[in-house]
C-alpha cells in the first residue's frame, strides 16, 4: 500500500513546489530575478522567458537589469515587462533594460499579501483534488475486491494525513512570506 501512496505524494509535493514557485515570484520589495520567471517575450514569434534571451542581474537591492544578447530583443522585452502584471515601468537605453522597484507602500503589501492567499488556497484545492482521487482510486480497488474494507480504512486514513501534512507545509510557507511581506 505505501507504494500506491508515493504517486499521489509526489503529485502533492508538486503542487507545494508550485505554490512555493508563485510566492517566489511575487516581489517583497527587493529586487528579485524571480518576478521576471513568468514574464513570456514574443521572441521571433515564439513565447520566451527572459532569462533565455538576456542576462538578469542586480546591481542594488533595488534595482534589475536585464541585458539581452540580441540588440533587437530590447524592445519586446519593455513591451512584455510593461504588459505583465509586474507594475514597473521599465527604462530602456538601447543595450540594457533597468527596472527600479520601490519601497512598496502599506497597502501595496495588502494586496500582495491577499495575492499569496490565493495562491496558497489555490495549492490547497489542488493537494485536496489529489487527495478525492486517491480516495475514488482506493475505492475502485475495494469494489473489485483487490483490497479488503480495513485496507480501505487504513489507505484513507493515511491518505487524509498526508493531505493535512501537505497543507501545513503551505501554511508554514504562506507565513513566511507573509511576514516577510509586512516586514516595514
Amino acid at each position: 500500500m505505501k507504494a500506491e501512496y508515493k504517486a499521489y505524494e509526489e503529485r502533492m509535493k508538486k503542487s507545494v513546489a508550485s505554490v512555493a514557485a508563485d510566492f517566489a515570484a511575487v516581489r517583497a520589495g527587493r529586487a528579485n530575478a524571480a518576478v521576471l520567471d513568468r514574464i513570456m517575450v514574443d521572441y521571433y514569434g515564439t513565447p520566451t522567458p527572459i532569462h533565455q534571451i538576456a542576462s538578469v542581474g542586480s546591481p542594488d537591492p533595488r534595482t534589475l537589469t536585464i541585458q539581452p544578447w540580441d540588440a533587437g530583443a530590447v524592445k519586446l522585452i519593455c513591451k512584455a515587462i510593461q504588459e505583465s502584471d509586474l507594475g514597473i515601468n521599465p527604462q530602456n537605453d538601447g543595450k540594457i533594460i533597468r527596472l527600479a522597484f520601490p519601497q512598496l507602500t502599506e497597502e501595496r503589501r495588502k494586496e500582495l499579501v491577499k495575492q499569496i492567499a490565493k495562491y496558497a488556497e489555490g495549492g490547497k484545492v489542488a493537494i485536496r483534488n489529489i487527495r478525492r482521487d486517491a480516495v475514488e482510486d482506493f475505492k475502485a480497488k475495494k469494489k473489485a475486491s483487490e483490497i479488503t474494507e480495513d485496507d480501505m480504512k487504513i489507505a484513507e486514513k493515511d491518505i487524509q494525513k498526508l493531505t493535512d501534512d501537505m497543507c501545513k507545509e503551505i501554511d508554514e510557507l504562506l507565513a513566511k512570506k507573509e511576514k516577510e511581506l509586512l516586514a516595514v
